[in-house]
């Protein structure tokens, strides 16, 4: 089956349009599933997509005028759901791509949501916090006409965070009360929920505990390297590091460090906001960040963006363990790489769906008007992060494949029966 869009070059770092992957993921799964072709074909093509101008004010006078995307993949479990980022890569196919792995992650988690996500092509580090301000305001209103508590719910994502997701609900609600179910994410003031912080993170470290047990170990003294050191990235570390690891390496986009005796994620964090970067950490040795990868360690956390691990790097990877923490870190090419070596990689649509579970319980406590205390809300979101996890082993066992492809036939099941059960 063709797809009549032409593809956009491969992403940063890695060596295949990350459209093309999303799609021959869903290809794969619906061969194994016998899919009727009128619903892959569906399955293929978003939903709704928006392409909008982003006219912006900058602080020096002048007027620059952005693009920004919203894709929504599907709408057939419930409402889209999906972040929103900020990025000089930004562009329609990517979009697209990680709306359909939107889809993929709420099904497999049995949240009540379909897959939607957006973006603006820019640079943020370059922005003021006032221009930052009035971008997302502007671009809340451009895509407003398809977004809603019941249509489709932003939350954020790369290079934006719960400040960006109050000026978006509040732009959403103009002239009223704070249309809180607008969004996730949000400051907890604002109606956010405890623990969405720290969730993705929480998630990987939920992800990886379940595949260390069932391989008949722990995560108590597993050395850890994330790829990454960002939001997610450091919450990983953190929360991994409770449960008894040890963060051994971490990078972020320009510099990486290193110590075999263990790095103290706290301190690590400190140190980047105080600094920067990573570069310079005392504690550390440092290390070139395209040599992480193949540092000795039990397991690796890819937390940054699409192609970190590829086939020219594949090889070199000692861990055992994968765990994506990032959307589409690992390609086609470098998977086949690391499975043939006996690498077990727990995929991004299962390891980071932590994020879009607690953004599932902070929408439920907006529309029902409460707010739960933090044990409640971790409690929930691990129960159903540690059931996908059996569920997806279990497709993958039934099948006769690996973890990716088990939670894309499981989810492409259950968005397939739910379009089959509503007509299409």
């Amino acid at each position: 089956m063709t797809d009549p869009r032409p593809e956009e070059p491969a992403a940063a770092g890695g060596s295949e349009p990350v459209l093309a992957r999303a799609l021959a993921q869903l290809d794969a799964a619906a061969g194994r599933l016998g899919l009727s072709a009128e619903v892959h074909r569906r399955l293929r093509a978003p939903r709704r997509e928006l392409t909008v101008s982003v006219p912006v004010r900058m602080d020096d006078g002048r007027a620059e005028v952005l693009t920004g995307h919203r894709v929504q993949h599907s709408l057939d479990r419930g409402p889209a759901k999906g972040g929103i980022r900020y990025h000089p890569d930004v562009s329609l196919d990517e979009t697209r791509a990680l709306a359909m792995w939107m889809t993929w992650k709420t099904a497999i988690t049995e949240i009540p949501y379909g897959g939607s996500k957006g973006g603006v092509a820019c640079d943020p580090r370059a922005m003021s916090e006032g221009e930052l301000e009035r971008l997302t305001r502007r671009f809340a209103i451009e895509i407003s006409p398809i977004l809603g508590p019941h249509v489709d719910i932003p939350a954020p994502d790369v290079n934006t965070d719960s400040r960006t997701m109050a000026w978006f609900m509040d732009a959403l609600s103009p002239g009223g009360a704070p249309n809180r179910a607008a969004v996730t994410g949000k400051p907890v003031e604002l109606g956010g929920s405890l623990g969405r912080a720290e969730a993705t993170g929480r998630g990987v470290m939920v992800a990886a505990g379940r595949a260390r047990a069932a391989a008949g170990t722990g995560l108590a003294g597993a050395r850890v390297g994330v790829i990454g050191y960002g939001k997610v990235g450091y919450w990983a570390a953190q929360l991994l590091c409770d449960e008894g690891a040890v963060l051994v390496a971490a990078s972020d986009s320009s510099s990486a460090v290193h110590s075999a005796s263990g790095i103290d994620p706290r301190e690590l964090l400190g140190h980047k906001r105080s600094a920067g970067s990573l570069a310079g950490y005392p504690e550390a040795g440092a290390l070139d960040p395209e040599e992480l990868p193949s540092l000795e360690m039990d397991i690796l956390v890819p937390a940054a963006r699409e192609g970190q691990l590829h086939s020219g790097n594949a090889d070199s990877v000692r861990a055992g363990l994968v765990v994506e923490g990032a959307n589409g870190p690992t390609t086609r090419g470098a998977e086949a790489i690391l499975l043939g070596r006996g690498v077990e990689v727990v995929p991004d649509i299962l390891a980071n769906a932590g994020g879009v579970v607690v953004s599932y319980l902070e929408w439920v406590q907006n529309l029902q008007g409460r707010s739960w205390e933090i044990g409640r809300v971790n409690s929930a979101m691990e129960g159903i992060l540690g059931r996908a996890f059996d569920e997806v082993r279990a497709a993958a066992d039934q099948y006769g494949v690996c973890m990716r492809e088990g939670a894309t036939i499981l989810a492409v099941d259950r968005v397939g029966g739910a379009i089959a059960a509503r007509g299409l």
